[in-house]
């Protein structure tokens, strides 16, 4: 090989070589912190930590960890453990679960600050009481609620992946928690994420809003719908709004994300012009109508439609349109 080449090669192969993980990943955290654009504003009561992903190989730094650790307990309904007066995780620390730390899945950093998350039937400590993840969203801060939706996510797939769907062997959880490991056919089973979108389908300063009738009374919100196979994210918000209102969508824009842990979902949030067509409903839906920002806000003031909750992306998307439009 010439000189030239073989320089050129190498020159090449060193920008590429990471000897050491760790100053990459910091990096690579720095970078995070720099990249400007909607996707990098957390949606409400969802904030995370550092996942700190390159321990979870490492089983003797997590017992290291385990001195000062906060453990979050979730339960098989995956209801998490909340202080007496519901405002924030009830956590147990090391010399309440220091014999069960192994059971424990490692969730990540928050200021040198380890967390781990373990199910009800694992560790024998009492809790005050017990709280479905929206009501915790609702009263918790946003880390808080954020560990908690993590810790739900991950231990109900825990708890729903316990056989190989392969060869029906029971699995062996490995990297803290995060892969579920068949020893028989040496398949890795990961976490499961069901991607969703939704969408503000608006025309000016009207917005289109549907509920479906399962939903409580004057509760109002926005189309949504899962991805199926072989669809990209933008084709599912045409076809869902085709489906549920009978419109046809142009201009469609992602906005936001947000974990929504019932059980394992992601929803994607878009944006998309609409004709001010009268929306023809589909199975889904018990009503659908557009409304002016104006009549929305009055609407929302005297009670007649219901918002979605606080802690959902669909109301930090509604807001967010609400605000493109003053009184």
């Amino acid at each position: 090989m010439p000189d030239g080449r073989r320089s050129r090669l190498q020159r090449i192969s060193d920008r590429r070589a990471i000897r050491d993980p760790q100053p990459q990943r910091q990096d690579n955290l720095r970078l995070r912190k720099l990249v400007h654009g909607v996707s990098t504003k957390p949606t409400p009561a969802f904030t995370t930590l550092d996942r700190a992903e390159h321990l979870r190989d490492q089983p003797d730094s997590l017992q290291a960890l385990i001195s000062g650790c906060c453990l979050v307990k979730v339960d098989r309904e995956g209801r998490l453990a909340a202080s007496g007066d519901g405002d924030c995780l009830h956590v147990a620390h090391t010399a309440q679960f220091s014999e069960h730390w192994h059971q424990a899945s490692f969730l990540g950093l928050h200021q040198q600050q380890a967390w781990f998350a373990i199910t009800s039937d694992e560790a024998g400590f009492e809790v005050p009481q017990w709280l479905d993840l929206r009501t915790a969203a609702s009263r918790f801060d946003p880390l808080q609620a954020g560990i908690g939706a993590y810790a739900r996510a991950l231990t109900l797939w825990q708890q729903r992946t316990r056989y190989c769907s392969a060869c029906a062997s029971e699995l062996i959880l490995t990297r803290a928690g995060h892969v579920a490991h068949c020893p028989s056919c040496n398949i890795d089973h990961f976490p499961r994420t069901d991607p969703a979108v939704i969408v503000v389908i608006s025309n000016g300063d009207s917005i289109l809003l549907a509920r479906q009738a399962s939903w409580p009374e004057r509760r109002y919100s926005l189309i949504a719908g899962f991805v199926e196979p072989g669809e990209s994210l933008e084709d599912t918000v045409l076809r869902e709004a085709m489906e549920e209102v009978g419109l046809p969508l142009s201009n469609c824009q992602y906005i936001a994300s947000q974990p929504w842990p019932f059980p394992a979902s992601l929803m994607l949030g878009f944006s998309a012009y609409a004709p001010l067509h009268p929306p023809k409903l589909g199975n889904e839906l018990e009503d659908a109508l557009w409304i002016t920002a104006p009549a929305l806000r009055a609407a929302l003031a005297n009670g007649t439609i219901l918002p979605p909750p606080r802690v959902s992306i669909s109301r930090h998307l509604l807001d967010g349109w609400l605000a493109k439009w003053p009184d």
